[in-house]
């Protein structure tokens, strides 16, 4: 009986990590219908400004490295969340109603994400906000004028190259002036390490086992991110114009809800919780450029089984594929069905981390043959919409 509680309490500890890591697909996939492969790279990114935050805070030493999390939580969120708002508004937001194109062209964005994390370096970095500052400030002062429509090609087409060799000039200048080593990146291909504050350190000791501090706290912030994505989507002014786009666009911009904005406002709210889920995770494990890869599919998957727009079906989808994979892959269930020595044997063979996640797919394949729209399927104007 402790060991299949304690197969539980690590079941729901997964389940926790993949519910954090999907609530920001379930925004995005759910309630716009767009295919983000960058997702697992936002993640990534709130991973990577935990471990930047947390090296700032040991630089002060003292007590405050022990309250670094709690500023690394919103910084990450905020880092994404702008991240996101760039990739819809430069990227996404031309290509609504075209799955297959937002597919490929998100995947581009995942591995121009972990290449720029590997390469990223004070040359790169100075360039790339030189770039933002010519390109787009020029396009905005040029904004102004009211006949901006007329000239909005010819404007890119000039602005365009010559900000471009402005950043190259510029980056030659300063690796050979100030001698900024391009080939020193910040962080480079290898995996970096997130020290957990002491008071995530170590476990709750209940019977024979410890329930551990950082597992809890993950379970506890996944609940309150769960609570505030519904309060906000139900409660909320700008929730209910979400909730209206997502059922009907087309009424909704006649009734003079900025669909634009909307759309902006969503995928910067789900990129910025795969921020938090990344900070979470880095608490895990080391944080690597391919860090994000490890969750990506877990995630559509939890996405998919709980019914696509819906929150509760996420929760409960999440927890069944976390539960699932650890007790088949930590040999419990095995262990439990021992008196039936047929079954016994199936499962132990199933019993490593990677079998076990063959085998939840093979369950989750056949459990959408049968119900293909998920555990809470929608219902009503939603399915027309």
């Amino acid at each position: 009986m402790l060991q299949l509680l304690d197969g539980l309490f690590n079941g729901v500890s997964i389940g926790s990590v993949l519910l954090l890591a999907a609530l920001g697909l379930a925004i995005v996939f759910g309630l716009m219908g767009v295919i983000n492969m960058a997702h697992g790279e936002l993640m990534m990114l709130g991973a990577y400004t935990t471990f930047v935050v947390q090296n700032g805070f040991k630089l002060l030493g003292g007590p405050w490295f022990e309250l670094y999390i709690l500023f690394a939580l919103p910084l990450a969120f905020i880092v994404t969340a702008l991240v996101g708002l760039v990739l819809e508004k430069g990227v996404v937001r031309y290509l609504y109603g075209r799955p297959l194109e937002t597919l490929l062209a998100t995947w581009g964005v995942s591995l121009i994400l972990q290449q720029f994390v590997r390469s990223v370096n004070w040359v790169l970095t100075i360039s790339i906000a030189l770039f933002c500052l010519l390109f787009f400030g020029g396009l905005q002062l040029l904004r102004t004028r009211s006949n901006f429509d007329q000239i909005r090609n010819w404007a890119i087409a000039i602005l365009l190259p010559l900000s471009l060799a402005i950043v190259s000039l510029t980056g030659v200048f300063l690796s050979q002036t100030y001698k900024l080593a391009v080939t020193r990146p910040w962080f480079g291909a290898q995996n970096v390490d997130v020290t957990a504050p002491s008071w995530l350190r170590g476990g709750l000791p209940i019977g024979a086992f410890q329930l551990p501090y950082a597992r809890l706290f993950i379970i506890v912030l996944t609940a309150l991110c769960v609570a505030g994505v519904y309060l906000f989507l139900l409660r909320s002014p700008w929730g209910l114009r979400i909730r209206a786009v997502t059922q009907n666009r087309s009424m909704s911009a006649c009734l003079g809800i900025p669909t634009q904005k909307v759309d902006a406002l969503t995928f910067a709210l789900g990129s910025g919780l795969a921020g938090v889920a990344g900070c979470a995770v880095s608490l895990l494990g080391s944080v690597g450029p391919n860090t994000g890869q490890n969750y990506i599919v877990d995630t559509f998957m939890v996405v998919v089984v709980g019914g696509v727009g819906k929150l509760v079906g996420s929760v409960v989808g999440a927890m069944a594929i976390g539960v699932a994979s650890y007790l088949i892959g930590s040999g419990t269930l095995a262990l439990l069905l021992a008196p039936i020595q047929p079954l016994a044997d199936f499962f132990t063979f199933f019993a490593t981390t990677s079998m076990a996640k063959v085998m939840v797919f093979i369950l989750i394949v056949t459990f959408l043959q049968y119900r293909p729209a998920g555990i809470f399927p929608q219902k009503g104007r939603t399915v027309d919409a």
